[in-house]
């Protein structure tokens, strides 16, 4: 469906703290309807398990959302993220978590993208710094052709019953 072009106007953010980071990605996710896809190495930074993203998600999953998250490690949310574990055992069947394959290891970047037309990301998984862009499918259209790309690379990850849940 495509949006005549004076309806909406895109929107660019710049952040470089964590408060700042977080923020973007509450709105992020609020505008989104039909799909989320995550990355990040570790989601150490996104408070996943925090009261205010468990129902700014469970909003979205309940409207038949379908949220889709890759990481290098599911460790930080096996162990400081209870209520993702919840999360991913009420709505099993609206959320694929999956591991990225050893060779792809080394990638170091970070980000959100909600319904093709909304992306949040961090340059580098080890810093602040990044940018939110909304309201922009162009914005969305390479991180989304990279998330495929990552996607194949994968294999399951986290699932209602993992031990450490």
């Amino acid at each position: 469906m495509e949006m005549p072009s004076d309806s909406v106007e895109k929107r660019v953010i710049s952040f470089d703290t964590r408060a700042a980071f977080q923020e973007q990605l509450r709105e992020c996710i609020s505008k989104a309807q039909i799909t989320l896809r995550m990355f990040d190495p570790n989601f150490s930074l996104w408070e996943l398990g925090s009261t205010q993203m468990d129902t700014l998600l469970r909003r979205f999953l309940s409207h038949h959302g379908k949220l889709e998250l890759v990481a290098h490690t599911n460790a930080e949310l096996e162990r400081h993220a209870p209520r993702f574990a919840r999360l991913l055992t009420d709505y099993s069947h609206a959320i694929e978590c999956r591991l990225t394959a050893p060779s792809l290891k080394l990638l170091t970047d970070s980000f959100c993208v909600a319904d093709e037309r909304h992306i949040v990301r961090r340059f580098h998984s080890d810093h602040l710094r990044g940018q939110a862009v909304y309201d922009s499918e162009p914005d969305t259209q390479v991180p989304l052709e990279r998330f495929s790309a990552i996607w194949a690379e994968t294999v399951p990850g986290l699932h209602a019953g993992t031990t450490g849940l």
